[in-house]
């Protein structure tokens, strides 16, 4: 028992760092919004559907807001670190709930996860930053995003889900 939740731990730290580095590789500035688009979702997904919803959350959340203040926008990192996670806690969820059906639970859990991602960056921007409607601004750039993360965390979790152990993983 305590050796599995070391090992959630560790891979929690593990995805909680490739969530951060695969949001500082590509790195696109919308000037817009003072946000930027980049891969990081499918890091906080694949975290998701691999590490459960809480571990999920956690990496997601925490991997994402540590590249905001990385990349100098700290004005983001709160939002970031609730959105994030929240977006892995529900794909996680779905997953779960599907347990059954690994494809359409990471499909239909993906999906779920980025539409959070896109209001959750609207509400933020429109309400806590003071830019109101013009927020919206940065729905179709959250949409490119969330779209690509989607399409790399399905299939990585797809091939990845085909090992015996990662499939352990999960249970």
């Amino acid at each position: 028992m305590k050796s599995e939740k070391i090992q959630k731990l560790v891979l929690a730290a593990l995805f909680a760092a490739l969530c951060c580095v695969a949001t500082l590789v590509i790195s696109i500035p919308m000037p817009v919004t003072n946000g930027y688009i980049n891969l990081g979702d499918g890091a906080v997904l694949l975290g998701a559907f691999l590490l459960g919803p809480v571990w999920g959350a956690a990496a997601g959340g925490l991997g994402s807001m540590l590249a905001d203040l990385i990349l100098g926008y700290a004005v983001y990192a709160p939002g970031t670190l609730l959105i994030k996670g929240l977006m892995a806690l529900c794909a996680a969820l779905v997953l779960r709930s599907l347990a059954n059906r690994p494809l359409v639970g990471s499909l239909a859990g993906g999906l779920l996860g980025e539409l959070v991602m896109v209001l959750g960056y609207f509400a933020y921007e429109s309400t806590l930053l003071g830019y109101g409607l013009a927020a919206a601004a940065s729905i179709p750039g959250n949409c490119l995003q969330g779209v690509a993360g989607l399409i790399a965390s399905v299939a990585v979790f797809q091939a990845l889900n085909a090992i015996p152990a990662v499939r352990r993983l999960r249970e």
